[in-house]
């Protein structure tokens, strides 16, 4: 049988933050997206200069290694300073605590 053992009425603050997690994830697949657009924009790149052509793939490749970090430090950063924002917003609200000792 379960039996209350106090009641406390306390108070805690409250604030918003962002899921990093959530906004980094958003940002590799800009940054995908990104280097997507700019493979078809390179069809193919040829260097005159050493006479070598790269594939789709590879300048898909190569865009990519630039375009998803970048993506991940843009989204990094609003993410941080959303967090700033919604840091000064803090509330105050009052919680119940209850506690219960079990008899075995």
């Amino acid at each position: 049988m379960t039996e209350p053992a106090g009641d406390r009425i306390e108070t805690a603050r409250v604030r918003r933050s962002p899921r990093y997690g959530v906004f980094l994830a958003a940002g590799a697949a800009v940054g995908l997206l990104a280097a997507l657009i700019l493979t078809f924009v390179f069809d193919g790149f040829k260097s005159p200069a050493i006479g070598v052509t790269y594939s789709t793939g590879q300048v898909f490749g190569f865009l990519a290694l630039y375009c998803i970090p970048i993506g991940l430090a843009l989204t990094g950063i609003l993410a941080l300073i959303l967090d700033r924002v919604a840091g000064k917003r803090t509330h105050e609200v009052r919680i119940s605590r209850e506690r219960f000792h079990t008899e075995d």
